[in-house]
């Protein structure tokens, strides 16, 4: 007896979707055709101030006229939609809501600002709770330190890796763990099957939260999509970079196209099997 192993063909593609935030400034509307124009199989839908993120039957109608799947609702949670849907609770909960309504079963929700600490001190079992309610995953996305001054501050309660930390699944974010220093292949593995969602982007390691096309910063993007796909991850890579520089025709989509064909060339590979002869 042996224990040879055989390459075996994974039976499920793992979906590659579009953030929203990725067409920025362009709207919603703009992220779903664009989607479909360039053949990723899905939406993240980022819930900003923009009224068409956060219209559950707006973004239905979106969906099923662009034929692309909702894959998950990015919650308010960043420091930029502060004033988004009330309180901090309030916030998940009508993105779990909003999930619910529009068929999808994942919420992406960043960790409590160091300030919001009552939200903070009970968000592990308020997101295990919630999330079981609505019958959604709440996946905690990775962030990064801040740096003031040259000196790391504490933003983020209780912390800013979710590695070591109590949930039940995770975002894993290329760009944030650049920005961290963090090595995104080993926390990927480190996580095993808390990670449910994953960001595909990259980063220089500059400080700055940079949202570069895959492949082009320091973040072993390649290494890490294949590790997925040989593994058996059963969730969703969906593309957030930053295409806010894009000042000539076709410049956005072609960094989109090339994020797609980024993420299926690594994806496309066979999982392992380990065989008895």
């Amino acid at each position: 007896m042996s224990n040879d192993v055989e390459p075996e063909v994974n039976d499920r593609q793992i979906p590659v979707a579009l953030s929203s935030a990725s067409v920025y400034p362009l709207s919603v509307h703009d992220a779903f055709a664009v989607a479909q124009d360039l053949g990723y199989e899905g939406v993240e839908v980022m819930v900003t101030n923009n009224a068409v993120s956060q219209n559950p039957d707006a973004l239905i109608q979106l969906s099923h006229r662009y034929h692309q799947e909702i894959v998950s609702i990015h919650a308010p949670t960043l420091l930029l939609t502060q004033q988004v849907w009330g309180t901090a609770w309030n916030k998940i909960e009508k993105s779990c809501q909003m999930a619910a309504d529009v068929g999808c079963d994942t919420v992406v929700v960043h960790p409590p600002f160091r300030w919001q600490s009552n939200y903070a001190e009970n968000f592990v079992e308020g997101v295990r709770e919630i999330a079981a309610r609505y019958r959604v995953r709440i996946a905690v996305e990775n962030m990064y330190p801040w740096r003031v001054r040259g000196r790391e501050a504490v933003a983020y309660l209780p912390h800013w890796d979710p590695l070591g930390q109590d949930y039940d699944d995770v975002t894993w974010d290329f760009s944030h763990a650049a920005t961290a220093g963090a090595n995104s292949l080993e926390a990927i593995k480190a996580l095993g099957n808390k990670l449910r969602h994953v960001h595909l982007t990259d980063g220089s390691g500059s400080g700055k939260d940079e949202h570069l096309v895959p492949g082009t910063g320091t973040q072993q993007c390649a290494d890490a999509l294949q590790h997925l796909a040989a593994t058996g991850f059963d969730g969703v890579v969906v593309a957030e970079i930053s295409t806010r520089k894009a000042k000539v025709a076709g410049e956005r989509e072609e960094m989109l196209a090339e994020t797609l064909r980024f993420a299926r060339q690594h994806l496309s590979v066979p999982m392992l099997r380990s065989v008895d002869n």
